[in-house]
């Protein structure tokens, strides 16, 4: 498997295809609201850039464009087995390259919001069932047989009569002159080969041997090395530095002051550049910056909260959404409940710290690194450099996770700042303490919830958030509107069921950068919802599982509840055995889990197991999902037991695994993943496996102890 960044013109000139292949992609002509695919000629003649290809070349060998990142997820799976099952060809015989960043071709390239998949699928079931046919196509024309006769089988075109058989390399010129149907039958899920097969990710062994290419390792003639002495404080200044120290690090070449983009200001600091990262890094030890701290507030994490708390008993929220009369029908409730959650603010803490090499000459920049939105970077630098977008060629690598952090342009920006300086290609390297202390953050969260039960259902329910909206921050943001993520998470048939609801927020204006997380605001939205739902099951008497089924009419959702209670055990629970569930919903998928919670000899909380049960509708490889959602899982247990970002005097306080801790292997509890299959659209598999799994835990441990977990993180040991 290729991961090599070509243009797709600059791939057909090396690898000769141009002529010899059958070229397909698709396109969205003027006005038109679905994707037209036509041949390689075609899109020549007509001056089209094609936005998603593949290309057969006379040995039969199949090579794709993926325009997302891979991040761990799994694209570079899942891409590959949806064009091979239309396709009708082994998986081995697909290659994939990464798509350089453009807009204008691609359309978005941003790899978050688990879009990958559910936002192309269709696309590229028709694009290589329209390729397939062609084949077939061209075989029969060969044949002089009736193409009814011919079909597709495992990189061949097969006459059923006689067995005759052309392998598609052999068929590629004739077919690359015919014209793509406009209508192509896709396989019936049942009829799957390849999808929906646990099949083993290619870019494994990649990752294994070490030739998977990741943004550290690219290397470039005369490439010099960076580290950044950031300001400590978000929006603080240089005042000054003296780099005289630093200058006699031997390899130090340039000590430099640099400014980055973070939303709506600059962040600063010094650039120590060197022959080799560590005598940056030992260059930056020995610098002295004197830092201007001046003209914004220098909160602490007691501060935020105070703040987030007061805004709710005193502020009234933007109104999001509401349907009924809250204030009258929690009055009429027979019981009433009104309580208050919080989560933490939490660092992305990406396996692969941050980083990015940029090149930039005279009147172009080019840049390798692992990020999420090469189309973005392309929209924040254009203005910022005066450089035309097409003059900013963004390459993508493999990321070493992401989870919404490098979605972010402030890393690219500061690399090509750099280079325009030094005129020399640098990557910059962030440490595990710059990326830790730096941020963008997931934002700290505190939520009002109140509601009213009568006659055993939810007669009114109330949500009321005060945290940051990291829309708030972008250049020219009106402060004034609503959370557009307020209700994200919370489960759509309750928004029929429930007759009186209201849900608002408090926005709050702080110096820290704040940015997609994991799930992003179904985070921490999850916990609050979630935890809510339970309590009110417990002041109306009733099973929590059995009160979230009254409420949820739709037959999707009463299938993931079965599936629940059968794969659980939950009619059967034993006692001293504490069971909790959660269900939420983001990215067009439904998860619901259930923890199971016991106590050790020492009377401590333990976690015994997780299950969960993913709704996303159409899905590709069922291993994907499981390793997902167990990522999920346990990404959530560190969120909620193990680590927060706390801020004294306007700084980050963690700063390293130390104090950042995270969850290891003996902290893991079993996990239990179960796939449905059904019809509905595909929906997303990276993300939503999180936001269910902290409410199902501190819902297991009320039904284990009686004790109510409001505030996280909290310490199990501690219960």
């Amino acid at each position: 498997m290729e991961t090599k960044n070509l243009s797709r013109r600059d791939f057909m000139k090396l690898s000769s295809l141009a002529g010899a292949a059958l070229t397909v992609g698709f396109y969205f002509p003027a006005n038109a609201k679905e994707a037209s695919v036509v041949t390689l000629d075609t899109a020549e003649n007509l001056g089209i850039d094609l936005n998603a290809w593949i290309s057969i070349d006379t040995s039969g060998k199949v090579t794709i464009t993926n325009h997302r990142s891979e991040m761990g997820q799994g694209s570079f799976q899942s891409v590959p087995q949806i064009i091979a099952e239309e396709l009708e060809v082994d998986l081995n015989q697909v290659n994939i390259v990464f798509a350089q960043g453009n807009n204008a071709k691609y359309g978005s390239q941003i790899t978050g919001g688990s879009s990958t998949v559910r936002g192309t699928y269709k696309k590229l079931l028709n694009l290589s069932a329209t390729a397939r046919e062609m084949l077939v196509e061209a075989a029969a024309k060969k044949w002089n047989v009736s193409k009814a006769e011919c079909y597709a089988e495992n990189g061949h075109v097969i006459h059923k009569p006689s067995g005759k058989k052309f392998h598609y390399g052999e068929l590629v010129a004739e077919a690359s002159k015919l014209t793509p149907p406009t209508a192509v039958k896709l396989k019936d899920p049942k009829d799957y080969k390849i999808l929906r097969k646990p099949m083993p990710r290619q870019d494994t062994p990649m990752k294994v041997n070490g030739t998977a290419m990741f943004g550290l390792d690219k290397k470039l003639p005369g490439m010099l090395y960076a580290v950044v002495e950031r300001n400590p404080r978000f929006q603080g200044k240089v005042k000054s530095f003296d780099d005289t120290e630093t200058k006699k690090v031997p390899g130090v070449k340039h000590v430099l002051a640099v400014k980055m983009s973070v939303f709506n200001t600059l962040r600063e600091g010094v650039a120590v550049v060197a022959d080799s990262t560590w005598a940056a890094m030992q260059g930056r030890k020995v610098l002295k910056v004197e830092w201007d701290d001046t003209g914004f507030d220098h909160v602490s994490t007691e501060q935020l909260y105070a703040k987030m708390n007061d805004d709710l008993k005193t502020k009234e929220g933007l109104s999001f959404k509401t349907k009924g009369n809250f204030a009258a029908a929690v009055e009429k409730a027979d019981k009433k409940l009104d309580v208050v959650y919080e989560t933490p603010y939490e660092s992305h803490s990406c396996m692969e710290p941050v980083n990015c090499t940029a090149h930039y000459q005279d009147d172009k920049l080019e840049i390798w690194g692992p990020i999420q939105g090469p189309d973005w970077v392309q929209d924040l630098l254009s203005p910022l450099l005066d450089l035309p977008k097409e003059k900013i060629i963004v390459n993508m690598t493999f990321l070493g996770g992401g989870f919404g952090r490098k979605a972010f342009m402030d890393y690219p920006h500061e690399a090509a700042v750099i280079s325009k300086v030094i005129k020399a290609p640098v990557q910059v390297v962030w440490t595990r303490e710059d990326d830790t202390t730096q941020g963008p953050f997931r934002p700290g969260m505190v939520y009002q919830c109140a509601g009213g039960v009568k006659n055993g259902s939810i007669s009114a329910f109330k949500a009321k958030l005060a945290g940051q909206d990291m829309d708030h921050q972008w250049p020219g943001a009106q402060k004034d509107s609503y959370l557009g993520s307020t209700t994200e998470g919370f489960l759509e048939p309750y928004f029929e069921s429930i007759p009186h609801y209201s849900f608002s927020d408090v926005p709050l204006d702080v110096p820290i950068p704040v940015m997609w997380w994991r799930s992003v605001y179904a985070s921490t939205n999850g916990f609050a919802f979630e935890s809510f739902m339970d309590e009110l099951a417990h002041e109306a008497g009733k099973d929590p599982l059995d009160f979230r089924r009254q409420h949820l009419g739709n037959e999707r959702y009463q299938t993931l509840i079965t599936k629940l209670e059968e794969v659980t055990g939950w009619k059967t629970r034993k006692k001293n055995e504490g069971y909790g569930v959660a269900i939420t919903e983001c990215f067009s998928s439904i998860v619901g889990e259930v923890v199971k919670v016991s106590k050790k000899a020492d009377g401590k909380v333990k976690i015994d197991k997780v299950w969960a049960v993913m709704d996303c509708g159409w899905y590709v490889n069922p291993d994907i999902i499981r390793a997902q959602v167990e990522g999920s899982v346990i990404m959530a247990l560190g969120a909620a037991t193990v680590h927060a970002t706390h801020f004294k005097d306007g700084k980050a306080v963690e700063q390293n695994f130390n104090t950042y801790k995270m969850p290891r292997i003996i902290d893991t509890p079993e996990i239990e993943v179960h796939v449905v299959d059904n019809d509905e659209k595909a929906g997303g598999v990276g993300e939503p496996g999180l936001p269910p799994f902290t409410p199902a835990l501190t819902n297991a441990i009320f039904d284990l102890t009686g004790k109510r977990i409001r505030k996280l993180p909290f310490a199990l040991e501690e219960v």
